[in-house]
C-alpha cells in the first residue's frame, strides 16, 4: 500500500471522505517540519486555489486531524494532530516563534501545563507561545 492509500484509509477511519485534494493537503502538512500558514500551503500547492485549500483545512480541523496555532504573526498556522481525539492533550504543546525569521517551531517535548478552571468552564484548546530568536538566526547574528 502506498502512502496516499494509507492516508486515504486513515481519513476514512476518521470520518473524512478521502478525495485527492484532502490527501494532498494532508501530505503537505505531513512533510512540513513546522506549522505552516495558509499562504505557505498555497505556495507549496501552486495548482490548487486558496479557497479549496482553506475549505480542506477547515474540514480537517473540524474532524480533529489538524489544529491551529496563533503565534502572533498575524496568520494562523496549521499542523497535523498527534491524536484524533478532541479530548486529548497530546497536541497541547509549547510553540516557539522566531521574531527574526518568522518561523514557528513545535516543542513537542514541553507540554502546556493543565490549568484548573472554575466549574462549568470547558477547555477547547490552549496556546502557549514563546517568542525570541531561533538557533539558526542566533548563529547568523553571531557571524555578522
Amino acid at each position: 500500500m502506498d502512502r496516499n492509500e494509507e492516508i486515504g484509509k486513515y481519513l476514512l477511519e476518521c470520518g473524512v471522505k478521502p478525495t485527492a485534494m484532502r490527501i494532498l493537503v494532508y501530505r503537505v502538512l505531513e512533510q512540513c517540519k513546522h506549522p505552516i500558514s495558509l499562504k505557505q500551503m498555497e505556495d507549496r500547492m501552486v495548482t490548487a486555489d486558496r479557497s479549496t485549500i482553506f475549505r480542506t483545512l477547515n474540514l480537517l480541523l473540524k474532524n480533529n486531524l489538524v489544529h491551529t496555532i496563533e503565534d502572533g504573526s498575524g496568520s494562523l498556522k496549521y499542523e497535523l494532530c498527534n491524536s484524533h481525539s478532541h479530548d486529548s492533550y497530546d497536541d497541547q504543546h509549547v510553540h516557539f516563534y522566531c521574531e527574526a525569521c518568522g518561523q514557528t517551531y513545535c516543542l513537542h517535548h514541553i507540554n502546556i501545563p493543565r490549568v484548573e478552571l472554575p466549574e462549568d468552564f470547558v477547555v477547547n484548546s490552549a496556546n502557549f507561545i514563546i517568542k525570541g530568536i531561533c538557533p539558526k538566526c542566533k548563529q547568523k547574528k553571531a557571524i555578522l
